[in-house]
């Protein structure tokens, strides 16, 4: 059974929304305004995911998460808070689709035997071209 991916509109009422002082430059407008923006969302009182999608989550961004199992992202990269929270949500959003993705399995393949004739002629060819930069005794 494959976990439904989930949208940000289906737990924005979950994620919790706050705001600092950005860090850096900017003078007077960056020590006396508010524009960093930090989501906090807890994966694990999530009322919206099923345990399958919480632990699919849990393994993709075990990184990201607290040890309580919050999922913090922040963002000051804009002067604005409104930009800066639209790409924290954008950010999120990528995160759970990111987390939903089934990895292909590997095939293991071996090289063709005119491939490895190649390779051994290739060898063979430089070997060559080295002895000939040898001094002749």
């Amino acid at each position: 059974m494959a976990a439904k991916p989930i949208k940000v509109s289906d737990i924005r009422k979950e994620v919790e929304v706050t705001t600092a002082r950005s860090s850096g430059p900017g003078g007077q407008h960056a020590n006396k305004v508010e524009t960093k923006v930090m989501l906090r969302w807890n994966v694990n009182a999530s009322a919206v995911l099923s345990d399958l999608q919480k632990s699919m989550i849990y393994a993709a961004h075990k990184e990201r998460l607290t040890n309580t199992g919050e999922l913090l992202i922040a963002v000051d990269s804009n002067r604005s808070q409104l930009k800066n929270k639209t790409i924290a949500f954008k950010k999120l959003d990528r995160l759970l689709a990111k987390a939903f993705v089934k990895k292909k399995k590997r095939i293991a393949t071996k090289p063709s035997k005119a491939a490895r004739k190649k390779r051994l002629d290739e060898k063979k060819k430089h070997g060559e071209k080295k002895a000939l930069r040898k001094r002749i005794l």
